[in-house]
């Protein structure tokens, strides 16, 4: 989980301008594009690599997909050497790294396999807790390999270019390497039931005498669609807030984009470290009040987050007027937005106009969003996030029981990866056609609605065994 999620995260600062350095033809439409096959890709192999998990040795689909992210960071560090059509072979390298991360259903269920009802939500947790790490460490070495400069040295032999964008994928082909090798050498097939007795599975190549059977009962599908549904809207709430975040401080308070990419990149990881600390939380919390209860408290904390985004009073952001030739709305692109993320600072030569730009007509009308109710936001989001993050996966895994769970498992990772393509994509429009106002105010309806949602199946979502009567609530 910790490597899956570093694999996404290391390169994320420098995609941009590596892009832009190997393939001058791209633009702003094709960033949008490589930012999103890494999701794409995992949201079509995850059901894929699940259902192999269901009927083989876990170690296989473990294998396979961590050696295709070498493979995919081997090729990242190679976008260089053809002679054109430099950024089609980085779409594909990017996409191919997301197939690798599609891993992380076969994790999830093999956890779910492997641990008793009371030990689920702890161990969801924590690996919840490495992936989170992965996100937090992943630019802090991404910043310290920028050390090495644009340049840096050529391993002429093998044609290899080692500088601030390559250095950072290698370390993660070799973690990687590094990883399958554990795999191959330590990770065993563990299956129990909800109770923590050992169960037979085809997983599980070693036999035993006290081995039980896995037992019998129908999943209920209307808990399993409702889950995804909220783990969806859960995903779709945090990737529009990454996304918005940096466009929208530069917008209400006047940013350069030096500031934007500072300020955010410390929120961010506050958020990171709020993460970790309510993957410690949780598991106290869930044994004295239940799954059920965090999860209707972190979509509250969500909604109350979001709410306090809406636009109010008479003072209005600073209206940038620079480079304005005509009123209309330009058609804004995800990767538009992106690239303010990633744009140098160096380009900007001391004089970058900043402030809300006037071609966004709702500049001129929609009131400032304080500083004050940005950052409350955030640490409100910032805490509900991952409580319905790790709740999700921990009450999914309960409801489907002790039966193999790879394609379930697939299909909520899915939607997760399908909130990161689609919730970046919506917002980008949104935001830029008619402000923060409608853009949180849909949020808001959308996060109420899945409230609403839980509370009408609240009954519904308890454990396998549970719903079937062989474990007391």
């Amino acid at each position: 989980m910790f490597l899956s999620s570093l694999g996404f995260s290391i390169v994320t600062l420098s995609i941009w301008p590596y892009l832009q350095k190997v393939d001058p033809t791209a633009d702003a439409r094709f960033l949008g594009w490589v930012i999103a096959s890494f999701s794409l890709g995992q949201m079509v192999i995850s059901p894929i690599f699940g259902l192999w998990s269901n009927h083989r040795p876990r170690k296989e689909p473990l294998t396979v997909s961590i050696f295709i992210l070498v493979v995919a960071s081997c090729l990242y560090a190679y976008v260089h050497l053809p002679a054109s059509h430099n950024k089609y072979y980085m779409l594909v390298a990017r996409g191919l790294a997301g197939v690798g991360a599609g891993n992380v259903a076969v994790v999830r269920s093999y956890v779910g396999g492997a641990t008793s009802l009371q030990e689920r939500t702890s161990s969801m947790a924590n690996i919840s807790a490495f992936q989170a790490l992965g996100f937090i460490l992943g630019p802090v070495f991404q910043t310290c390999f920028t050390l090495i400069g644009e340049k840096g040295v050529t391993w002429e032999t093998i044609k290899l270019q080692i500088n601030m964008y390559t250095a950072p994928v290698l370390l993660s082909a070799f973690l990687g390497v590094l990883n399958i090798l554990l795999i191959l050498t330590i990770l065993r097939e563990h299956h129990v039931d909800d109770s923590g007795r050992q169960c037979k599975n085809i997983n599980f190549e070693e036999a035993s005498t006290e081995e039980v059977q896995v037992p019998q009962g129908n999943i209920d599908h209307c808990a399993v669609v409702t889950t995804n549904v909220l783990f969806f809207v859960v995903m779709v709430t945090f990737a529009i807030f990454e996304t918005i975040g940096t466009p929208l401080t530069m917008d209400m308070y006047a940013w350069t984009r030096e500031q934007a990419v500072l300020y955010n990149g410390i929120i961010l990881a506050v958020f990171g470290v709020e993460a970790v600390i309510v993957f410690i939380v949780v598991k106290v919390l869930s044994e004295k009040i239940g799954e059920r209860a965090l999860l209707l408290g972190g979509l509250i904390l969500v909604w109350v987050g979001l709410f306090i985004l809406l636009p109010w009073g008479n003072q209005f952001p600073k209206i940038q007027w620079e480079d304005l030739h005509n009123n209309s709305i330009p058609n804004t692109t995800f990767g538009d937005i992106i690239i303010t993320l990633w744009r140098s600072p160096r380009e900007d030569h001391g004089d970058e106009p900043t402030g809300c730009p006037a071609e966004q007509a709702w500049c001129l009308y929609t009131p400032m969003i304080h500083l004050a109710q940005f950052l409350t936001s955030a640490v409100l989001i910032g805490i509900g996030y991952p409580f319905c993050h790790v709740i999700s996966y921990a009450l999914y895994s309960k409801i489907l029981g002790p039966k193999p769970q790879g394609v379930y498992m697939g299909w909520l990772t899915s939607s997760g990866s399908a909130a990161r393509i689609l919730g970046p994509v919506f917002i980008s429009q949104v935001y830029t056609s008619w402000g923060p106002r409608w853009a949180f105010s849909l949020l808001c309806g959308a996060v109420m609605l899945t409230i609403i949602l839980l509370g009408v199946v609240y009954k519904r979502l308890i454990a396998f065994s549970v719903r079937h009567g062989r474990i007391q609530e």
